[in-house]
C-alpha cells in the first residue's frame, strides 16, 4: 500500500505539530520548511486538515497553526482513510473499464488488504507517533535556510 503524497505530507505536518509548544505555533510556511515541502502543497493539506478538525489555523499577532486535542487523540487509521478517500486499490472502473471487473476477484482481494492496512494503523494516535525517539527529531526540525 502507498499513500499519496498529501497523506504523507498531512502526517508530517501533525506530527511536527504535535511537539510545538502552544505558544510558539508555527505558520504554514514555517511547518513547510521544516518538512521540506512546497508551501502550495503545505497550504492545500493545512486546509484539508482544519476540515478534519486536526488542526486550527489563527491569523495575525499571535496566530499560527495549532494541533487540536481530537487532533491529537486522532487514529493514524481513520486520519489516513479520510485523507486517502474511499477509492479502489485498482482501476476497475477506469476509462476504457477493465474486462475482467464483472468476474475477477482481485479487487474484492484488495479491498480486504487494504482494510487490513488502515486497521493495522486504527490503534495508533497521532501523540503516540511523536513520542519515544521521534520526538526530539521531530523539535529538531527547522526551516531550511534561505537561497543566497
Amino acid at each position: 500500500m502507498r499513500l499519496t503524497k498529501g497523506t504523507d505530507l498531512a502526517l508530517r505536518i501533525a506530527m511536527r505539530l504535535a511537539v510545538v509548544d502552544a505558544d510558539s505555533a508555527p505558520t504554514t510556511r514555517e511547518v513547510a520548511d521544516a518538512v521540506a515541502a512546497p508551501y502550495t502543497h503545505a497550504a492545500k493539506v493545512v486546509t484539508r486538515l482544519q476540515h478534519l478538525g486536526v488542526l486550527e489555523a489563527r491569523r495575525g499577532r499571535g496566530g499560527g497553526l495549532y494541533l487540536t486535542e481530537a487532533g491529537r487523540r486522532a487514529s493514524v487509521g481513520r486520519l489516513v482513510r479520510d485523507l486517502e478517500g474511499a477509492g479502489d486499490v485498482v482501476g476497475c472502473e477506469d476509462d476504457p473499464p477493465c474486462p475482467l471487473r464483472g468476474s475477477c476477484r482481485l479487487r474484492h482481494a484488495l479491498r480486504t488488504a487494504q482494510e487490513a492496512f488502515y486497521a493495522s494503523l486504527d490503534p495508533l494516535t497521532i501523540e503516540e507517533l511523536v513520542s519515544g525517539p521521534a520526538r526530539p527529531v521531530l523539535l529538531s526540525l527547522s526551516p531550511r535556510p534561505a537561497a543566497d
